[in-house]
């Protein structure tokens, strides 16, 4: 499974930004008008909670695109830990500019750093383990890659980025194609060299998609005694990833089974974004 590199958002990050300030500036701060155009200021942005930080890109293109005028001083890089009012960065530059740019700029660090936050929660109570944690497709909409990148930081996975990269043959596939060994033959004709995974729901189907050839195999809801098994029958013919039921008090005992991967819809979908605050002085 790949895992998204900041170098590779460039373009992806420009964009998301370019979304922000056009929903939320629009066609200008009318509030940041009754500050002198002159006026410079500085300012700190803190933490109020405990985190893992990601989403700096995303700050000092909010600030570049808004104003080239302000300075962004980062005291920590994304991946880093940080406790309850640390530092995170510094701005300098006029003070219109720093707020009309600060909602935005910490909406998308406070989203992302929970994202990274939640990440690592999990990957905290398996990291003397074999398995790795995967995403999900469960993403805001039009910020996938961005949460996709915040899962990276903190020690999770990406499992697939969308429909287009991987095979996910599931229950309604199978049925539409006739067949489990169907729909994997399909699948290598039509997209040779394409990562097959195939989602089985009991252990006869993990034999049928083993025999099919499936690259991974996606055990959904299988019961821990079932997974064990399925790590016994398929002795590395394919990877085996986990799914459905996972929380805090099952993540440890899937992981111990022996299977590959665990696949985490709440790593982007049900995130507590991280309390922020910005404290400014003229």
């Amino acid at each position: 499974m790949p895992n998204l590199r900041l170098a590779a958002l460039t373009a992806e990050i420009e964009a998301n930004v370019r979304r922000a300030l056009l929903e939320d500036v629009g066609s200008g701060d009318i509030t940041a008008q009754l500050i002198p155009a002159e006026r410079l200021a500085k300012a700190t942005v803190i933490s109020r909670d405990a985190a893992v930080i990601a989403g700096s890109a995303w700050v000092d293109s909010v600030f570049r695109q808004l104003d080239p005028r302000v300075a962004v001083h980062w005291q920590v890089a994304d991946g880093d830990r940080v406790t309850p009012n640390q530092a995170l960065f510094h701005l300098e530059g006029p003070a219109r500019s720093l707020l009309t740019g600060e909602r935005s700029a910490l909406n998308f660090l406070q989203m992302l750093s929970g994202v990274a936050t939640r990440s690592q929660h999990y990957a905290d109570k398996v990291a003397d383990t074999q398995v790795k944690l995967l995403d999900t497709r469960k993403t805001l909409p039009g910020l996938r890659l961005a949460q996709k990148y915040a899962v990276t930081c903190g020690g999770c996975h990406n499992h697939r980025i969308g429909l287009y990269d991987a095979f996910l043959i599931k229950e309604n596939h199978i049925a539409a194609c006739g067949g489990i060994a169907e729909a994997i033959t399909a699948a290598h004709k039509i997209a040779p060299g394409k990562l097959v995974e195939v989602e089985v729901e009991s252990l006869s189907e993990l034999k049928q998609a083993l025999d099919g050839g499936a690259d991974i195999i996606m055990l959904d809801e299988l019961s821990l005694d079932d997974m064990r098994e399925a790590v016994r029958l398929t002795a590395g013919r394919a990877k085996l990833e986990a799914s459905g039921g996972v929380t805090d008090a099952t993540l440890r005992p899937i992981a111990e089974t022996g299977v590959d991967y665990i696949s985490i819809g709440t790593l982007t979908k049900d995130v507590k974004a991280v309390d922020l605050s910005m404290r400014l002085s003229v």
